[in-house]
């Protein structure tokens, strides 16, 4: 490649934030001009959150008998639910940080938006949801994990990297320390380290949920979008008093599929020191350490869970307080979720559902009935296209995901119950239907599970003759997903499959 070369993508790089949304406008917004009919959007976002965790979804996971017991009352997250809708049926397409928050905010699988795994940046010129928008009269923040601009680690974002998000002061980009503080001039204070527990004011979770109520407490004259991005109850599972001592170890129930012993830590790098996770499960993999550590961290990660919902209840108590409630759109969900011992695996990024299926709550009155339960398949690269369905707003027109509004609206449309997985080490490639789960590997280890006979997915029917047919019938539409998206994975596949 010659200088000028390298030197010409240099420089669009650099200007491509700024430049991206500016140059798609004409396609897809009214130059900026704000609509008075326009909700406020606001996004409440966990890191790590399982569906068993919230006490909502206990009722609609009685299939899977683990799930029916929810030892974590969640009476503000659950009110989201009551009074919007609840999804059943939300899959993330990869279960690793940075390429499933990339597909919520872009609409693309992880390959297109350029952020595959973590500590991977988005691509600069990506139209995210804030610049979307912005460009539409939306006046735009976010505070908390952002995950999406490499390796820096805290990296306190500044509004050339920010992807759309104007007021992004207390922005990160990546970790998970339990204290934030600030200087007198408000900036941020570099975090003293994951040993330090903050208070009721200084715990990350309080003084997250803080900096989103004097966003949205501010006099303003446009619409906000808002997204609060709380890095818990991501490892290390350590919250403060009293959520510390709120649940007992021994009332843990363990998962049925958890065989006593040691739990291997399936990205225990990266709950340990924050690295990313390496390989299969086992490798460099830290132990919980038997029953008792088991559910002693089952434990801490409730009272994590049962913190963030008190702040829900905050955020909401504002919110209708300044009479803005029923007039924003809440969305509230999570990037992946926590095996916690089932299959004898902790963290996330392997291929059994519950780190894939998450939580997904939407609420507006305007447009969505409460109590309505949505059980059709939706992912995360569906998110940008249903906000924008939701509130009217025309989307980019770069998204691969659908636009699931109708869905929520309680309308009938043609509606294919799929879920495309795209592993984050891109040697992988998986389809989730209502019956069956298919999991490709290109070296083999194939996965495949009936869910009508073991909803648990304990028995692996990869090697049993009379799964044949069914799985290459599902490899050939693996394959045609991934040719049709344009995703690298479909060089490998195309022998696998026919190998089937």
């Amino acid at each position: 490649m010659s200088v000028s070369s390298m030197n010409r993508r240099a420089f669009l790089a650099t200007v491509a934030g700024g430049a991206a949304a500016a140059a798609m406008r004409p396609q897809w917004a009214a130059a900026g001009e704000a609509h008075a009919d326009l909700p406020n959007v606001l996004f409440l976002h966990c890191d790590e959150l399982s569906s068993w965790g919230l006490s909502c979804y206990a009722p609609g996971l009685k299939a899977v008998p683990n799930y029916g017991k929810t030892v974590v009352p969640t009476p503000h997250i659950d009110r989201l639910a009551a009074e919007g809708a609840i999804f059943h049926n939300f899959f993330t397409n990869s279960a690793v940080c940075t390429p499933s928050r990339g597909c919520i905010f872009t609409g693309r699988y992880p390959h297109a938006h350029g952020a595959y795994t973590n500590n991977v940046p988005m691509n600069r010129d990506e139209v995210t949801l804030a610049r979307l928008l912005a460009s539409s009269g939306y006046d735009t923040g976010y505070c908390g994990k952002w995950h999406l601009d490499g390796p820096p680690r805290p990296g306190f974002m500044k509004p050339d990297r920010s992807m759309g998000f104007a007021d992004c002061r207390y922005m990160f980009n990546r970790g998970h320390w339990k204290e934030l503080q600030e200087q007198p001039n408000g900036d941020p204070i570099d975090p003293k380290g994951y040993a330090a527990i903050g208070d009721e004011k200084s715990f990350t979770t309080d003084y997250l949920a803080t900096k989103t109520i004097e966003f949205i407490s501010r006099s303003r004259t446009k619409p906000f979008f808002w997204v609060v991005s709380w890095p818990d109850p991501h490892p290390p599972f350590t919250v403060r008093a009293p959520y510390a001592d709120m649940y007992k170890p021994e009332d843990m129930p363990a998962p049925h599929t958890y065989q006593s012993g040691d739990a291997m830590g399936a990205d225990a790098d990266e709950a340990a020191q924050d690295k990313p996770a390496q390989g299969k499960a086992g490798k460099k993999a830290a132990r919980i350490g038997g029953d008792d550590r088991l559910k002693a961290a089952k434990a801490r990660y409730c009272g994590l869970v049962k913190c963030i919902d008190d702040n829900v209840g905050r955020i909401l108590d504002v919110l209708r307080q300044k009479n803005l409630l029923d007039r924003t759109l809440i969305i509230f969900t999570t990037d992946h979720g926590e095996y916690m011992g089932e299959h004898n695996l902790m963290g996330k990024n392997q291929w059994y559902r519950t780190a894939y299926r998450i939580p997904l709550l939407v609420r507006w009155p305007k447009a969505i009935r409460p109590g309505t339960v949505v059980d059709g398949f939706v992912t995360n690269v569906d998110v940008q296209q249903t906000v924008c369905g939701l509130i009217g707003l025309k989307p980019c027109g770069r998204e691969q995901g659908r636009d699931a509004s109708p869905l929520l609206r309680g309308r009938t449309a043609p509606w294919e119950d799929v879920a495309w997985i795209h592993h984050s080490s891109l040697q992988g490639a998986g389809l989730y239907t209502p019956k069956r789960d298919l999991v490709l590997k290109s070296d083999g280890k194939h996965m495949f599970f009936d869910l009508e006979k073991d909803p648990e997915q304990a028995k692996n029917l990869a090697a049993d003759p009379a799964s044949r047919e069914e799985m290459r019938a599902m490899g050939k539409r693996i394959l045609a997903h991934h040719e049709q998206v344009a995703s690298p994975a479909a060089q490998w596949l195309k022998d696998v499959v026919a190998a089937l």
